[in-house]
């Protein structure tokens, strides 16, 4: 069984999802950031089953598509690091740093 590890800016980008979608809808916020977490378990027992990231060259930086966001993750051993949750208009690599070239 390979360990999630959630690291501090993928925490903070589902609270700002949540918070955003909030505005309109707390009950649909909710429910979203509900489904990225759940999308985020079967990591758990399928860590290869994101897509490679069209961004990275890193074969080892992955990606689950969930309703309209990104899931980036890294690769690792015996675990998987979830490095950022963004919206999938956004191009990764114009993000200042990348998501997987945080520490």
């Amino acid at each position: 069984m390979t360990r999630v590890e959630w690291t501090e800016p993928a925490v903070t980008d589902l609270q700002n999802i949540q918070e955003y979608i909030a505005r309109d809808s707390a009950e649909y916020a909710d429910a979203i950031v509900e489904r990225l977490i759940l999308s985020v378990d079967q990591l758990e027992g399928f860590p290869e089953s994101g897509r490679r990231v069209p961004e990275s060259a890193d074969p080892k930086i992955r990606e689950l598509l969930v309703e309209s966001y990104r899931i980036i993750y890294r690769r690792r051993k015996s675990a998987v690091q979830i490095l950022a949750v963004v919206h999938g208009a956004r191009h990764l690599s114009q993000m200042k740093p990348t998501p997987w070239s945080r520490r």
